[in-house]
């Protein structure tokens, strides 16, 4: 009997990244990718909003209807939020935290079939062994590894275009008032950049991946590509984190350290950032983005989350900087390299955010050098300070939400125009 597993990640990059890890771990377990029918159905979630968390409990709802004898299993911010608040989760064999996410491949062989099989891997010999009880074509079989990572680089939009995501920070201290993750995901933590470097250099792509393709989309973006792949096969890492700004911060390290040593001491072709924060974006990393333009290796490339383009708002949201602020830095990245590709996430509707505010946010998305904007609609997260501004501001309507959302929609539509006329030049 094969034992069978199949993730869905819902939200950010990092838990991408984190839903890449866990499968490639499962995979070297000797546990089986399988869509039609798994035996374990692992959901990595999202609680960033209420819709976020709205929207696994309808994945739950038609998993369950879809794989009634799957034993499902949430974690991720949402699965942290529904344990911590005794909040009953109907389908859910299991609820894991945020802090034992790691420990799920071993959690789920303990209580699996596969814990009557002998499974050793040797990873350095890159073949995995399986002594199996049953099996439909044969008592016993050794799988090569390379038969598993071609499954697992199948099951990957990222990694069957040749693209690494890594995780490199996770947590964060800013606690902007209307946010949860930093109660759902801890204090900043770092990983080392002997480690991230060791990660992307030991990283291969199998043998049967597919040849490295061209262009390349970046949230809805067409960047083109040179399409070339190192020996391990990957043409792009993609580095992740919850805060850009909290990277390095319990280890003594730099994002400038951490991207200069992946240009000396790996072959990968490009690197991009998942999204990079506004307090990352200092002079100093300015000056060193505008010295490593020549290497044609830092991908072009920057989600910058703004939140809002009112003074107001960002005080209320304990942003820590001000539109001018803001607006100077993306004037200086389009300076160094026109082409730079500038996307932002824009809430509206925060307490306190009148026609004047929420109008303060639309001239500054007119006037900023941004090519593409997300748009979401203020959901209050429990325990958060935005609970207080409430009480204190009121809180725009839905119909208000709705309406602002809509004209955001329609600006983008002509910032977006504008910014892929400006390639064709």
């Amino acid at each position: 009997m094969r034992v069978t597993f199949f993730s869905y990640s819902f939200g950010c990059r990092v838990n991408e990244a984190e839903k890449i890890a866990l499968d490639e771990k499962l995979f070297e377990l000797g546990f089986i990718w399988n869509e039609k029918n798994p035996d374990f159905y692992i959901i990595n979630s999202c609680s960033v909003t209420g819709k976020a968390e709205r929207e696994v409990r309808q994945h739950i709802y038609q998993i369950r209807k879809k794989f009634p004898k799957a034993t499902i299993i949430v974690t991720g911010c949402a699965a942290t939020h529904w344990l911590r608040n005794n909040v009953s989760v109907s389908g859910v064999n299991h609820l894991i935290e945020n802090k034992n996410k790691t420990e799920i491949p071993f959690i789920i062989q303990s209580f699996s079939p596969l814990s009557e099989y002998h499974i050793i891997s040797h990873m350095r010999n890159n073949v995995v062994k399986k002594s199996m009880t049953e099996y439909p074509d044969q008592k016993s079989t050794v799988l090569d590894k390379s038969v598993l990572k071609h499954q697992f680089v199948k099951s990957d939009k990222f990694l069957n275009s040749g693209r690494l995501m890594v995780k490199i920070q996770d947590g964060c201290d800013r606690f902007c008032s209307y946010c949860i993750v930093p109660y759902l995901r801890g204090k900043p933590k770092s990983l080392k950049i002997k480690d991230i470097v060791q990660t992307i250099n030991n990283y291969h792509l199998s043998s049967r991946a597919p040849k490295g393709r061209g262009d390349l989309y970046y949230k809805d973006c067409f960047v083109p590509q040179s399409g070339t792949r190192n020996d391990n096969g990957l043409s792009e890492v993609i580095l992740t984190s919850i805060n850009t700004a909290c990277f390095g911060k319990d280890t003594g390290e730099t994002l400038i350290q951490l991207i200069d040593a992946i240009l000396k001491k790996t072959t990968i072709p490009k690197i991009s950032f998942g999204s990079i924060h506004p307090w990352s974006i200092t002079d100093e990393f300015l000056r060193y983005y505008q010295s490593i333009m020549p290497t044609n290796r830092f991908v072009p490339f920057f989600h910058i989350p703004i939140q809002s383009g009112s003074n107001t708002i960002l005080k209320l949201m304990n942003r820590g900087y001000t539109k001018e602020e803001i607006l100077k830095k993306l004037h200086r990245i389009k300076e160094i390299n026109p082409k730079t590709f500038i996307g932002t996430d824009i809430i509206v509707g925060f307490p306190g955010e009148t026609k004047k505010e929420f109008q303060e946010t639309y001239e500054f998305l007119k006037s900023a050098p941004i090519n593409k904007i997300h748009v979401f609609r203020f959901s209050l997260r429990p325990g958060t300070a935005a609970e207080k501004l409430i009480e204190v501001y009121g809180e725009p309507t839905p119909k208000e939400k709705r309406e602002r959302s809509k004209l955001i929609l329609e600006l983008n539509k002509t910032i977006s125009k504008r910014f892929s006329a400006s390639l064709s030049k």
